[in-house]
């Protein structure tokens, strides 16, 4: 259905492809956006904005690299949480990522709507951002700029999406920023200090710090895991992960916490 590519801008494309019904386009990336909807689906569609927009703190260049960056990481996992990429389509303006579009409300404005939810609801929800996140460090990917902007939840169905994750990063890096992008809510602190380690104690930390920031009152056994990620920290991502399910079993079977 989608070209490999074309020679027209991005939005005279989406026009003949179907009717575009939304656009997002007051981006600090300088990336633009569009919901469209086609005979058969509605997609939503990922650019790189104006080549000649200077505004952005990335330069047009930059904003391609992380599109194609976005892609590497969609063809690599696949996960309910993730919308499925159907295509990249060059373009005279860079490339369109074009996704499956998700219902939902982003979880930045409807944040104390979400933290108002039963526990067991946040925590599922949670759940599901874990997981994926153990499929992403499988494939060697280490978290980069989540925050609650960058989900979206459905209040009906109870779904979950994790989207715009193009600064995520394939492999252990340095730090070469001083203060990376992202909400100090969700920072890892090597996130903040030039040369340091970032991998897959990283994603650890920041998957603590999400919690933190959705669930307003943790069970005392996830409390202690979440406790020992933002002091103590956990080695890898995948030794967290281990920790929340056993702890997650010892709330739901209403046990003693027995993890140290």
């Amino acid at each position: 259905m989608f070209p490999g590519a074309i020679d027209i801008p991005p939005a005279a494309y989406l026009d003949h492809l179907g009717t575009i019904f939304t656009r997002f386009a007051a981006q600090d990336s300088g990336n633009v956006s569009y919901g469209v909807q086609t005979a058969d689906a509605r997609y939503f569609v990922k650019t790189a904005g104006d080549p000649t927009d200077t505004r952005p703190y990335l330069d047009f260049e930059g904003r391609v690299t992380l599109l194609r960056n976005a892609a590497e990481l969609a063809y690599s996992v696949t996960h309910r949480a993730l919308p499925t990429l159907h295509a990249l389509v060059e373009s005279p303006a860079g490339p369109l990522l074009v996704y499956d579009w998700r219902d939902g409300d982003l979880l930045g404005p409807a944040l104390e709507r979400f933290r108002s939810l039963p526990t067991e609801e946040i925590l599922s929800a949670l759940n599901t951002l874990y997981e994926l996140h153990a499929e992403l460090d499988g494939a060697g990917w280490v978290e980069g700029d989540l925050y609650d902007g960058a989900m979206i939840y459905n209040f009906t169905s109870r779904r979950l999406t994790v989207m715009d994750l193009d600064t995520y990063v394939r492999g252990p890096h340095h730090n070469t920023m001083g203060r990376m992008f992202g909400s100090t809510r969700f920072m890892a602190p090597e996130q903040l200090t030039l040369g340091a380690a970032i991998d897959t104690r990283t994603t650890a930390y920041v998957m603590a710090r999400a919690a933190r920031v959705l669930l307003p009152e943790p069970p005392p056994a996830l409390d202690a895991v979440l406790e020992h990620a933002t002091t103590t920290r956990f080695p890898t991502y995948p030794a967290f992960y281990e920790a929340w399910l056993a702890a997650s079993s010892t709330t739901a079977n209403n046990e003693p916490n027995r993890w140290t």
